[in-house]
């Protein structure tokens, strides 16, 4: 049985994939943007992939743990979409769409974070 809802592990998913799809839409010929997309790139697709280790997660302790992670991820792949936006002038609107989403799915996992360690009394 998966510890998090099917619907979120399809919604982290579908980021993933619209950050794989927004990579290739970037103009790398530029270096620094070559370079942020990777990151970004990286950061993004670990977003689904946590999601899907913290759904196979033995304890509720490993099972923060790999949120915790997602959050990471999630947050350091908003950074990588600002500096691509701001610094760099990359102004396509799956960008701004990926912004709003990141930001979504770090308010979700938040709650499911501070929740289940708000049970365990931590």
């Amino acid at each position: 049985m998966s510890r998090l809802p099917d619907d979120l592990r399809k919604r982290t998913k579908r980021f993933a994939s619209g950050v794989i799809r927004y990579y290739i839409s970037l103009p790398r010929q530029r270096e620094e943007v070559a370079v942020l997309g990777k990151q970004l790139l990286r950061s993004g697709t670990s977003v689904a992939a946590h999601a899907r280790e913290a759904s196979r997660a033995r304890s509720d302790a490993e099972f923060c743990s790999k949120l915790d992670g997602l959050l990471q991820e999630a947050d350091e792949s908003q950074l990588w979409l600002e500096l691509l936006q701001e610094d760099c002038g990359i102004t396509v609107e799956s960008g701004r769409e990926l912004l709003v989403e990141s930001d979504e799915l770090i308010s979700i996992f938040t709650t499911i974070v501070s929740s289940v360690r708000k049970r365990l009394g931590n």
